[in-house]
C-alpha cells in the first residue's frame, strides 16, 4: 500500500509538472502576448515575463513590437512631366497594439509592403522628374502620410519613409548632362564679361592717370622689359607706345638754319667698287657727287 501511494503521488506531481510546463510562457522585452481563449480575446495584453495560460484552452501568440525595417521594391513609373523613371524605398514601422495588429489585419507587414508601393506608384505619377530628383524631404513626408493613414486603424505606427535612388533611362542621362554644361559655360562667359567689364573700368583709370603724368607710361614700359627678361627667353617682344614714337619725331626732326630756312644737305658721295676681271687689273674706284641745286633746280652729275 505504501508503495502504491508513494508510486501515485509521484505520478500526480509528474503531471502537475508536465502541466505546469506546458502553462508557462515568457515574453521578451521587446514582445507582447495576446491570449486567444477558445478563439476569443481574453484579459488584456501579456506584458513581458512569465505568464501561465490554460494548456490545450489558451493559445499565445506574440507581437514584435520593435521597429521593423523594410525595403519597398524598385517601382517604374511615369511623372507628371512624362519621363520614365524606377524608385525604390525604405518604410520604417512599429506595431503599436499588438491585439489590433493581429485581429484587424490578417498579415501586417504584407499589408504594409503592398501598401508603400501602391503609394510609392502614386506618389511618382503625382510629381515630377525635379520634384524627385531635388525636393526629395516633401516626396517623404507626402509617401509617409499616405502609409500611415490606412495604417493606424492596423495598430501600426510609421515611423519614416525615405526613397532611396531615382533610377533614370540613358538618354535622359545624357540628356541633363548636356544641360548642366550648357549651364555652367552660361555662368562662366557671364562672370568673363563681368570680369572684362571691372579690367576696362580700371584701365580706363590707369590711362587717365598716365595721361596727366607721361613718365608713369615709361616706368610702366621698363617693368614690363624687366618682367619679361626675367622668363629668360631668347625672343624679347619689346612694344613701343606710340607716345614714345611721337617724342622721337619731335626729337630727330631738321634743325632750322641761319635764315630760318631749312639747311641744305651735304653731298653725298657714292662709291662703286667693282670686283676685277679675270686676267685683268682691278679697276678703280669711281665717285659719283650729286651736288643739290640751291634754287631747287636739278643740276647736272659729274662723273
Amino acid at each position: 500500500m505504501a508503495q502504491a501511494l508513494v508510486g501515485a503521488i509521484v505520478a500526480v506531481v509528474c503531471v502537475g509538472l508536465v502541466c505546469l510546463a506546458m502553462a508557462a510562457r515568457v515574453v521578451k522585452q521587446y514582445e507582447r502576448g495576446v491570449l486567444f481563449r477558445l478563439g476569443r480575446v481574453a484579459g488584456d495584453v501579456r506584458q513581458p515575463g512569465l505568464t501561465l495560460i490554460i494548456p490545450f484552452v489558451d493559445r499565445l501568440q506574440k507581437v514584435n513590437m520593435q521597429i521593423v525595417t523594410m525595403p519597398i521594391p524598385a517601382q517604374e513609373g511615369i511623372t507628371r512631366d512624362n519621363v520614365t523613371v524606377r524608385v525604390d524605398a525604405v518604410v520604417y514601422f512599429r506595431v503599436v497594439d499588438a491585439e489590433s495588429a493581429l485581429i484587424k489585419v490578417e498579415d501586417y507587414k504584407f499589408a504594409v509592403s503592398q501598401m508603400a508601393q501602391t503609394s510609392l506608384r502614386s506618389i511618382i505619377g503625382k510629381s515630377e522628374l525635379d520634384d524627385l530628383l531635388s525636393n526629395r524631404e516633401k516626396l517623404n513626408e507626402g509617401l509617409e502620410l499616405m502609409i500611415d493613414s490606412p495604417a493606424v486603424g492596423w495598430g501600426i505606427q510609421v515611423d519614416r519613409v525615405e526613397i532611396k535612388d531615382v533610377s533614370l533611362p540613358d538618354t535622359m542621362k545624357r540628356s541633363m548632362a548636356r544641360q548642366a554644361e550648357a549651364d555652367r559655360e552660361r555662368r562662366a562667359r557671364i562672370i568673363n564679361a563681368d570680369a572684362e567689364l571691372q579690367a576696362s573700368k580700371k584701365l580706363a583709370e590707369a590711362a587717365e592717370q598716365m595721361s596727366d603724368q607721361p613718365a608713369a607710361l615709361q616706368l610702366r614700359l621698363l617693368q614690363t622689359v624687366m618682367a619679361v627678361a626675367a622668363e629668360k627667353n631668347s625672343t624679347l617682344v619689346l612694344p613701343i607706345p606710340v607716345e614714345l614714337l611721337h617724342f622721337l619725331e619731335r626729337g630727330g626732326g631738321q634743325q632750322p638754319g641761319p635764315d630760318g630756312e631749312a639747311g641744305q644737305r651735304e653731298p653725298a658721295a657714292l662709291t662703286e667698287s667693282r670686283p676685277p676681271n679675270a686676267g685683268q687689273a682691278p679697276a678703280e674706284p669711281v665717285a659719283v657727287t650729286e651736288n643739290a641745286a640751291p634754287n631747287g633746280d636739278g643740276g647736272p652729275f659729274a662723273g
